[in-house]
């Protein structure tokens, strides 16, 4: 029996596995430029965090009504990834709170199995979470929909009610408590500026945490 309620831990990826956010909303805003979108690194944070780019042209369409062709995700991943490979550090603390964690993890992104692996792995963490790595390529509906936080609790045989998830933005605390699982937010990679923990408390955290390290005695010591 777990000393604590939690049997598994849903970990997402873009800023709170690896501190990839400031690198990945300045390629997004780039690219939308491109198209005669004009939305700033921050506002792309703001607005997109979280989500897909599959649900980042929806939202673009919904807004601008301008559709953004075929080749957009393919193009923006291809972006990060090389940006990725110059810049790309893991969240501080990450590997070392991984040691000391004695519940199983798992990773729930939105990004593409390739883009979750290739950063995983450029943060050498890969081996922390391989198989169980799951991606919003895999359900119908990312993120804020629930879908991706239970398909991953099936497949590693959790119920959603045991399960922690560790999440950076809004959307993608809206689709755990969705699922029904517990949420702590994290606030400590390099866009997350003042406020933004106070703002997942908003969006419904248990708790919000700004050192990674700190995470094995707040699930210790949470009831």
């Amino acid at each position: 029996m777990s000393s604590t309620p939690f049997d598994l831990i849903i970990f997402d990826c873009d800023g709170v596995l690896v501190d990839s956010e400031l690198l990945a909303s300045d390629v997004l805003s780039e690219e939308l430029a491109r198209h005669n979108i004009d939305i700033p690194p921050r506002e792309c944070r703001d607005r997109f965090t979280g989500s897909s780019l599959k649900r980042v042209k929806e939202l673009v369409f919904q807004s601008t009504g301008i559709e953004l062709p075929d080749d957009f995700e393919e193009n923006v991943r291809k972006q990060d990834r090389d940006i990725f490979e110059k810049r790309l550090r893991p969240v501080s603390g990450i590997e070392e709170t991984l040691e000391l964690l004695n519940i199983p993890v798992c990773v729930a992104s939105s990004g593409s199995m390739e883009k979750i692996t290739h950063s995983l792995k450029l943060a050498t963490i890969y081996d922390h979470f391989a198989p169980n790595i799951f991606s919003a390529e895999m359900v119908a509906r990312g993120k804020p929909a629930p879908d991706l936080f239970l398909f991953a609790a099936e497949k590693m045989g959790v119920a959603p009610e045991r399960c922690l998830v560790i999440e950076d933005s809004p959307v993608g605390v809206k689709g755990a408590l969705k699922a029904g699982m517990t949420v702590f937010g994290f606030a400590g990679a390099s866009h997350a500026g003042p406020g933004h923990a106070e703002m997942l408390d908003l969006a419904g955290v248990k708790i919000s945490f700004r050192e990674m390290f700190a995470l094995p005695n707040l699930i210790n010591f949470y009831q």
